[in-house]
């Protein structure tokens, strides 16, 4: 498997329909961060979180022929994570806005510093402050902050995944910001954001590929 890991999403589906099912370990191990992030985004907790991250494997390995490549693999799979989220929200009549105002204009959340063991230790402080931070505001700044702060996705990505303009984007990342500063200081690391550890790692591959074996 090792020699595939440097293989695009792209080159990797087009093996999978081939019929190279195993490669899809790859895809999930890939986008296991990424996908856990948006769920826990959502407020949902840790085990619904995975539940809606294998319903998002299996349903993006049974829609592998509609990937067009038009937009990058991981917008269209986090796509496909966020209606998931929607829809178990919506369901369960999910409540857990708090209601904010907030002040359009701040400045930025992070600045570069050296990461010193002391600022290594302090950031994993904080990230269990941002993490509770984070849920306490309103789901629009919230999912605005989390693809573009703690997934990476750039502004126009953001925009599309969520239906607005690239301004709101700005305007929304500011507030959520804005929100997030009464918290926690100025610098951390995102990376260290709702991590998925390596032993769910493994576990959610398992899951899923026994799922996609049966299909």
């Amino acid at each position: 498997m090792k020699q595939f890991e440097k293989f695009t999403e792209t080159e990797i589906i087009e093996r999978i329909l081939k019929g190279e099912k195993s490669l899809y370990e790859l895809i999930v191990r890939r986008f296991n961060p990424c996908l856990y992030k948006i769920g826990r985004s959502y407020n949902y907790n840790h085990e619904d979180t995975q539940d809606l991250m294998q319903e998002t494997f299996i349903d993006a390995y049974k829609s592998l022929l509609q990937f067009e490549g038009r937009a990058s693999f991981k917008t269209w799979i986090i796509r496909i994570m966020m209606n998931n989220c929607y829809r178990k929200r919506e369901k369960s009549s999910f409540k857990n806005e708090i209601m904010q105002d907030a002040n359009e204009h701040s400045t930025p959340l992070f600045t570069n510093r050296n990461n010193d063991t002391d600022k290594i230790i302090q950031n994993r402080e904080l990230g269990n402050i941002i993490e509770k931070a984070l849920v306490q505001i309103p789901l629009d700044y919230r999912m605005v902050f989390s693809l573009r702060e703690i997934n990476g996705l750039n502004v126009s990505e953001t925009a599309e995944m969520l239906n607005i303009s690239e301004s709101n984007v700005k305007v929304r990342l500011n507030r959520a910001k804005t929100l997030l500063r009464t918290e926690i200081e100025n610098s951390y690391s995102t990376n260290e954001l709702f991590e998925f550890n390596l032993i769910y790692c493994d576990a959610m591959v398992e899951n899923v590929m026994i799922k996609i074996n049966e299909l």
